[in-house]
């Protein structure tokens, strides 16, 4: 029985029809066995995409956040108030940020742990049993005996492409006490690299100080502003944002100047990118060179020029970047010393756009494999807009996400 509480949500499960069939892989609804909770370059050319460098020997990607179930419903044009409307396709399927980006990391190789809560309940039970079946290692999950597993709302609207998201969270949520010493320290042993999605604040520093300590990069999705991200970011070696955080968080007038703020902020983080979606994404890149001979540029007229550099009738992503490492300057704010890389998307035909949901989740996922294989970053960026344009394809955050052997992924095969 589910637990009752003011703070508790009842399961949909009961009230929503089984979906449809589908051609791929949706969400299990049925109730699963007790046995399934406890499974466990210096160039300034526009650069295309090349074969995915050979991952090296450690490859284990440990992530902290949230997992949940999608419901997605598309329909012809968005409701207006107080209207009826019929779904033209329904799906359910798991989603989340970690769990999608991990799930994403697991597809193309990389070994998934995941840390996170959900309840005894059939949410609860079919999300473990979907991460698990695309080779996420869930042992690290706590399943708690009462409340509710978070679902979320999807509503998909086929005319502007857009999607709307009705989240309820999980109950109770994720405290430090419910990760054990022995498992978190077995959690990151072996670990290349740790990714946040900046839920579970509490739990996610108690994770990332320890990371710090055994000296693991850390990656954090900067998605908005969430209670206790300030202090994760403190332990950022890498930090990826959605398009419009870096000047919620710094207050800066523009992009741009908002990225150097965020690495004058965060002085052990390597390099930040922001997502742009069907504009692709900017990264800031910290150089080591700082030396006085270096050229105060700035920023904003540089990424301009690199915008004059874009090849428009190229639908593959590509990635443009400063010549070398110069002295970056943002009126008003200050400078650092690094690079400038400007990524295109892929244009996506409308006639092949469905969903968009999870494009950012699948971005971080393909740049986590990227950071495994030592991608120098134009290639990287390249690889994560072709992973994220992949996953748009197809209803769901996860239904088109692509293995690394899968024909969509061919512009980076041999």
């Amino acid at each position: 029985m589910l637990f009752s509480s003011p703070n508790a949500t009842p399961s949909p499960l009961s009230l929503l029809p089984s979906p449809p069939p589908s051609p791929r892989r949706t969400l299990s609804l049925t109730l699963l066995s007790k046995a399934a909770m406890s499974s466990s370059s210096t160039s300034d050319r526009a650069i295309a995409p090349q074969s995915p460098s050979p991952l090296p020997e450690s490859r284990v990607v440990l992530g902290c956040g949230a997992v949940s179930v999608d419901f997605l419903a598309t329909v012809s044009a968005f409701p207006r108030p107080d209207d009826k409307i019929r779904s033209t396709n329904f799906m359910v399927q798991g989603g989340g940020n970690a769990g999608n980006a991990l799930t994403c990391a697991a597809r193309l190789g990389l070994t998934s742990r995941l840390i996170s809560k959900v309840a005894n309940d059939n949410q609860g039970k079919s999300i473990i049993a979907e991460l698990s079946e695309d080779g996420v290692d869930t042992s690290y999950i706590v399943v708690s005996d009462e409340g509710n597993s978070p679902f979320t709302y999807i509503i998909v609207d086929n005319q502007t492409k857009t999607r709307t998201c009705i989240h309820t969270p999980a109950y109770p949520p994720m405290v430090p006490d419910d990760l054990s010493r022995s498992s978190l320290f077995s959690a990151l042993h072996g670990a290349r690299l740790v990714y946040f999605d900046g839920r579970w604040h509490e739990t996610a520093l108690v994770v990332a100080k320890e990371a710090s300590k055994m000296k693991i990069p850390i990656l954090i999705d900067a998605e908005r502003k969430r209670e206790g991200l300030d202090d994760l970011l403190n332990f950022a070696s890498y930090v990826v944002c959605s398009e419009k955080f870096p000047q919620a968080w710094t207050s800066a007038q523009s992009i741009p100047s908002a990225l150097v703020s965020m690495l004058l902020r965060l002085p052990n983080a390597k390099f930040v990118v922001v997502t742009l979606g069907e504009n692709g994404c900017i990264m800031l890149e910290r150089s080591l060179d700082e030396g006085s001979e270096l050229e105060d540029v700035n920023i904003e007229s540089l990424l301009e020029s690199l915008k004059q550099r874009v090849d428009v009738n190229s639908s593959a992503p590509t990635c443009i970047s400063s010549k070398t490492s110069m002295r970056l300057i943002a009126e008003g704010v200050g400078g650092v010393c690094g690079r400038l890389f400007l990524g295109t998307a892929e244009k996506v035909p409308p006639s092949e756009l469905v969903d968009t949901t999870g494009a950012g989740d699948a971005f971080i996922g393909a740049t986590l494999y990227g950071i495994c294989a030592e991608m120098p970053p134009e290639k990287m960026l390249s690889f994560a807009a072709h992973v994220a344009a992949a996953g748009c394809k197809a209803l769901g955050a996860r239904t088109g996400l692509p293995r690394l052997v899968d024909p969509v992924l061919s512009p980076f095969s041999q």
